[in-house]
């Protein structure tokens, strides 16, 4: 039997949870989807992650005010996925801030993005009409690094490596060493390895271990809010790169086709994965990403709604 595509049937609501982690540092998060996270500072505040349409950025919003009346300065978009950015015009006023990275991927691949995702998990996008038509734009970029002050907190954003994308920016501060990874970190939540830098991804994490932050917040799955779950999080999050990855890897070195290797992943990947959430939804996208890099592929492929279809019916038809 045919899995429905991708989270087509995932309909059911999430428990959205609203955690502090320090002064003035908040996990929005909803049992597996998309998170987002707040700093509030001495003028104003950042959100990381802006969600997926303005209905769903409403209740961040609805959130952030139950614990500060400061102006939402500054919005950061950790990467350029749909789900992370299109809620973007629902914080009137606020400075868009990505990595220049970020801002390329928009360019080449955003409208492809967009369209994806909104087919692949309709229940993360209602009221999708509300987003305005084209992309959301950062209003600043940067390259490798860029500090933002909120009054006298001070917020580090890096780009510290390809990993999830290739222009994932994670947000550090300082004073309370509480880090906000998106994607590239997930906890016992599957990582969506589509547009992935497999390669690169574990040096990446390398560097968010080396900030020794005291808590993190994820791109999905619950805050990890003591030092010892941040490193239960990245660790979990390294094994499931590298049991995905080397499992591919071999595949392609036998010769095996893509759907042999997804198949012979399927055994490494499910008795540690499976019940993680969004797995078979990921599943065939990270194993067709992994193919393409191991067969030396380094740019990932753009997807879009025919070809995410036409993959799903090769691999999980």
């Amino acid at each position: 039997m045919s899995k429905a595509f991708a989270s087509t049937a995932d309909l059911g609501p999430k428990k959205v949870s609203f955690d502090q982690l320090g002064e003035g540092l908040y996990a929005y998060t909803a049992e597996g989807d998309p998170n987002s996270g707040i700093i509030v500072g001495d003028d104003g505040c950042m959100v990381i992650d802006a969600q997926a349409t303005p209905d769903m950025a409403g209740d961040v919003i609805a959130r952030v005010r139950t614990v500060t009346d400061k102006p939402i300065k500054y919005v950061l978009l950790s990467h350029y996925h749909a789900v992370r950015v299109l809620g973007a015009s629902a914080y009137e006023g606020a400075t868009i801030l990505a990595s220049d990275a970020t801002r390329g991927l928009i360019v080449e691949r955003g409208e492809q993005d967009k369209a994806s995702e909104i087919g692949r998990f309709p229940r993360l996008f209602p009221g999708a009409e509300s987003i305005p038509d084209g992309l959301t734009w950062p209003h600043i970029t940067f390259g490798k690094e860029m500090t933002v002050w909120l009054g006298k907190r001070e917020v580090k954003l890096m780009h510290l490596g390809r990993g999830h994308t290739a222009g994932d920016t994670v947000a550090f501060v300082p004073d309370a060493k509480v880090a906000f990874t998106g994607d590239l970190v997930e906890y016992h939540s599957a990582c969506y390895c589509g547009d992935a830098h497999f390669k690169d991804w574990p040096a990446t994490l390398d560097n968010i271990a080396e900030l020794d932050p005291r808590a993190v917040v994820p791109g999905r799955g619950a805050a990890l809010t003591t030092p010892q779950m941040v490193k239960d999080g990245i660790v979990l999050t390294r094994d499931f790169l590298s049991t995905l990855y080397g499992s591919v890897e071999a595949s392609v070195a036998k010769g095996r086709s893509l759907k042999e290797a997804f198949d012979e992943c399927r055994t490494a990947m499910d008795p540690k994965f499976a019940s993680f959430a969004i797995y078979e939804h990921c599943l065939p996208f990270n194993v067709s990403r992994a193919y393409d890099e191991a067969s030396g592929i380094d740019w990932p492929v753009i997807w879009t709604d025919v070809r995410d279809r036409e993959m799903w019916a090769k691999l999980q038809g």
